[in-house]
């Protein structure tokens, strides 16, 4: 089960790359003086992809934990 074991440390990862870019994405917005109302429809996007990338960080976790068991 070592396969599953990387594969999942892997998806977690990029799970988490992902997270950094969103915060970087947030920042950049905040600092770039948009109007409010563009502000809102950028960061209505950066939090959906936000959630998707912790959605990939909990599936990744758990299938490294799920070869651990299973190891």
């Amino acid at each position: 089960m070592d396969w599953l074991i990387w594969t999942g440390a892997a998806v977690t990862l990029l799970g988490v790359a992902v997270l950094i870019w969103c915060v970087m994405a947030i920042a950049r917005a905040r600092s770039a003086g948009l109007p409010e109302t563009a502000l809102r429809a950028k960061l209505q996007r950066v939090i959906a992809l936000n959630f998707g990338a912790l959605a990939l960080s909990a599936i990744g976790l758990m299938m490294v934990v799920i070869g651990i068991v299973l190891k």
